[in-house]
């Protein structure tokens, strides 16, 4: 590449358009900036960016616009001036938790539990479904507390301050975490009703612990192939239970006579 402008290399697309590359180094660090259609563009980013971490006269409020600056990388600067950490994510560090940038209307906050992930992996979003890759996977954020992607939320898992940002653990409360399982709040203790879906969903039975409805889900799976029925559902794992005790419970479990019988 050929070096033009203070901070600023001249590169070429596949097709050979030119584009033109800002950067920088702070402190041993090398950051880059970003690529611009116009060398004056890559130029007045590279000055931004010097301006943020040496003069020391914006706030992450005063974000300019894209034209200027990628708003990842104003993030970035900005954590890296103010708390002395880079990190290749838009993340800015609170004294007992950190925000994700995703984009100006959206603010992520989580617990520094997850600050190792975060910090080397990008989340994305489509429509209110956020994500990561990993390992080639596109992986849904709220697997990481034990949700699953068919979870509904205000039924199957709530935000407890009603912030659906707010991902740091204690805010998170989860109601049903497992394959055709959901609770009903009792006067006394809840129940755990479980369905499946064959054509319709059938009830398979209620339950009084959330682990015996999950058992009792993959048990009319097993009746169901048993049956005849070639349709794939997918099991439940059920953490925190021994084989043994997961074999006693399975065994015992009343299961809708329909499903038991079912014929095709």
């Amino acid at each position: 590449m050929k070096k033009n402008s203070t901070g600023v290399y001249t590169a070429k697309k596949k097709d050979n358009s030119i584009y033109y590359r800002a950067s920088l180094t702070y402190k041993g660090k090398h950051i880059s900036l970003g690529s611009f259609d116009r060398e004056e563009a890559a130029h007045r980013c590279y000055l931004l960016a010097r301006d943020i971490l040496e003069k020391k006269r914006t706030h992450i409020e005063d974000y300019p616009g894209e034209t200027i600056m990628p708003y990842d990388k104003w993030i970035i600067l900005h954590n890296l001036r103010d708390n002395g950490i880079y990190f290749p994510t838009p993340i800015y560090l609170r004294p007992s938790f950190f925000l994700y940038y995703l984009s100006k209307d959206c603010i992520l906050k989580f617990d520094k539990d997850d600050l190792f992930y975060y910090s080397s992996h990008k989340i994305m979003s489509r429509g209110k479904h956020l994500f990561v890759s990993d390992y080639g996977m596109q992986v849904n954020i709220l697997n990481r507390y034990g949700i699953m992607n068919y979870a509904v939320p205000g039924r199957d898992y709530h935000f407890i301050n009603k912030d659906e940002h707010d991902f740091r653990y204690a805010n998170i409360n989860i109601v049903n975490r497992y394959h055709g399982v959901s609770m009903q709040p009792g006067l006394q203790r809840p129940t755990y009703i479980t369905r499946i879906h064959i054509k319709g969903n059938i009830k398979v039975g209620t339950y009084l612990s959330e682990a015996e409805a999950a058992i009792a889900y993959n048990k009319a799976i097993d009746l169901l192939h048993k049956n005849g029925i070639r349709k794939q559902y997918t099991p439940n794992f059920v953490e925190d239970i021994s084989p043994k005790e997961y074999a006693e419970i399975y065994s015992v479990l009343e299961i809708n006579p329909r499903i038991a019988n079912y014929k095709l």
